[in-house]
């Protein structure tokens, strides 16, 4: 088994999650590697709730965060519910179930007909929608939680929240056929982000999570051109605001990789198709950075062994620093106990 050994680990007593984030963030020594995976259907599992409930329901995320968090000793509790929240209060269809999260209708999204986003208002997310609904998650986390955890709150980034309102096949032809029409349509993204993120902030969060997941499928070029600016902007305004930001990219990111010493996001997270040597390679040493462990062949369906050496060969490439401990992904709604306290074990000291 890898070890974890090599870490400027801090022997002068336990920190609580927050002492632990924040010193890892400002290249401190720690305790232990902070432990901080994505949790949504498997928060909603460990307090027997079905997963339509626990994202619209504020009192049932909040029991989740705070019970799975508890359970694996992680160091964040979080605001993520899914990508329809913001869509919603703008007046598009989601289609909500009883057990999974709420989805958009792709065929009858609400900009399908462009002139639409001139008439579009940048919705409030204090008037009482589902935006207001995680305002809600993050205030009682921080009540309940905030003197020992981290609190994340969570918005779109530019790409995917453009594909949440206009539908992912036409944004992906609009780069092409009308890019004036994806930078409009990005620009209210960005307004409508930054007052939601503005908003949990002072609700209580510590991290901004931006989760940007469409931005792995349009390649550099497009990346470059229209994405870049976007995520340089929502970093350099969320830092202004005061935010920690944690940047998630699903997928195959590596055309982001050569920007992220530009974009000087807090946190960057790693999806299992990003090697994590690439990725400090080139955002340089200070970077930290989060997975990549697969959430499914891995720590859904390995062994804890095999989860325990998979995060230290993660550490390693990492160059045994500015590293935080999570899957690439969301934790898989049935990821046996065991693998999770593996993951958890994962993040300690007393590794061999």
């Amino acid at each position: 088994m890898v070890a974890i050994t090599d870490h400027a680990f801090d022997n002068t007593g336990i920190m609580n999650s927050r002492e632990r984030f924040f010193a890892t963030l400002e290249g401190k020594p720690t305790d232990r590697l902070p432990l901080v995976p994505i949790s949504m259907m498997a928060a909603a599992d460990a307090v027997g709730a079905r997963y339509g409930d626990y994202a619209r329901d504020y009192r049932i995320q909040v029991r989740g965060q705070l019970a799975f968090a508890e359970k694996y000793d992680i160091d964040h509790v979080s605001a993520i519910s899914d990508p329809a929240t913001e869509a919603a209060d703008c007046g598009a269809d989601v289609l909500y179930y009883e057990d999974h999260p709420p989805s958009l209708d792709e065929e009858r999204s609400l900009l399908r007909e462009k002139e639409t986003l001139g008439k579009l208002k940048v919705p409030d997310p204090a008037a009482g929608g589902r935006m207001s609904n995680r305002l809600r998650v993050v205030e009682s986390l921080k009540q309940q939680a905030g003197e020992e955890k981290i609190v994340e709150g969570w918005i779109e980034g530019p790409v995917a929240q453009s594909c949440d309102l206009r539908g992912i096949n036409r944004v992906m032809t609009d780069f092409f056929d009308d890019p004036v029409f994806i930078q409009d349509l990005m620009e209210f993204v960005f307004e409508m982000e930054m007052g939601y993120a503005r908003a949990q902030m002072e609700a209580g969060a510590d991290v901004i999570g931006v989760g940007d997941a469409a931005a792995s499928l349009i390649g550099p070029e497009l990346y470059r051109e229209f994405a870049l600016p976007l995520h340089k902007r929502y970093v350099e305004t969320l830092h202004g605001m005061g935010a920690r930001v944690r940047l998630h990219i699903c997928g195959d990111a590596r055309p982001v990789l050569p920007y992220l010493r530009e974009l000087k996001a807090d946190l960057v997270d790693l999806d299992s198709l990003v090697p994590v040597a690439d990725a400090r390679a080139q955002a340089g040493p200070e970077q930290v950075l989060a997975g990549n462990i697969n959430p499914v062949n891995v720590l859904r369906n390995g062994t804890p062994d095999e989860i325990r050496e998979a995060i230290g060969r993660c550490y390693k490439e990492a160059g045994h620093r500015a590293y935080m401990v999570a899957a690439g992904c969301e934790v898989p709604r049935d990821t046996a106990p065991e693998n999770l306290l593996a993951l958890r074990d994962a993040a300690r000291l007393d590794q061999s």
